[in-house]
């Protein structure tokens, strides 16, 4: 009905300036093509044919289609015509006011479409594949620096010093599982927050962020060391 609106209130403006009145522009405004909205202007021209004002019968449309667009183009038109203001201009400064909203609209929602769709790349892919050539160099460092024997008596001075590695393959596992899942928790959230506005409506995409995240992983895990593993002995 918001997108039909426009052109139904040019059509109506087109019926003013042809001299009919404004009941009969509204009544002659309903097209087929206008669908649900023409139904409402319908039952309000026979609401005024019956003796209704004709802006009691166009707030009366308001409150049936429950929409803040149509609620506000309607009060401005009840507001032209009690103050007696050329009702055709109105309308069609109106019709092309509302065009260039939905073109601003459009435009709002394709940015948000690319945050949205960077946001989940970022957290269902980029976060895991990273963890996961992160891990296995974690885990060759260790095998590497684990297999090193240093002499205790040297004849000089080594600019480094080589102690053992404390921190095992396990203990980067549960760290990598866990930033993940928590990646996933926080970027489903923020997806909420930009698709609706609110936190707890990304909640939903938490089972399929952490899901996607863990198997991106485990597969990029297994990809790597089937490719280096012959490489560094494993």
């Amino acid at each position: 009905m918001e997108k039909a609106l426009p052109d139904a209130l040019q059509l109506m403006s087109s019926n003013l300036r042809a001299g009919l009145t404004p009941e009969r522009a509204l009544l002659l405004a309903a097209r087929p093509e206008f669908g649900p909205l023409s139904d409402e202007i319908n039952r309000a021209g026979k609401e005024v044919a019956l003796g209704k004002d004709m802006d009691e019968a166009l707030l009366e449309i308001a409150k049936r289609v429950h929409s803040t667009r149509i609620e506000k183009t309607i009060a401005l038109i009840v507001s032209g015509l009690r103050s007696g203001g050329e009702l055709a201009s109105l309308l069609d400064n109106t019709a092309h006011n509302l065009r260039d909203q939905d073109f601003v609209d459009q435009k709002i929602r394709s940015s948000v479409r690319m945050y949205v769709i960077f946001i989940f790349a970022a957290v269902g892919f980029g976060a895991p594949m990273l963890y996961g050539m992160s891990s296995f160099l974690v885990e060759v460092l260790t095998n590497i620096l684990g297999n090193i024997e240093i002499p205790t008596t040297t004849t000089f001075a080594m600019p480094i010093n080589l102690s053992q590695v404390s921190i095992g393959p396990d203990f980067v596992m549960r760290y990598v599982i866990i930033a993940l899942i928590a990646t996933s928790v926080l970027g489903s959230m923020v997806l909420g927050l930009i698709n609706k506005g609110e936190e707890r409506q990304g909640l939903k995409y938490i089972p399929l962020l952490v899901f996607m995240t863990l198997v991106v992983f485990f597969i990029v895990r297994w990809m790597i060391s089937g490719l280096l593993a012959g490489l560094f002995s494993f």
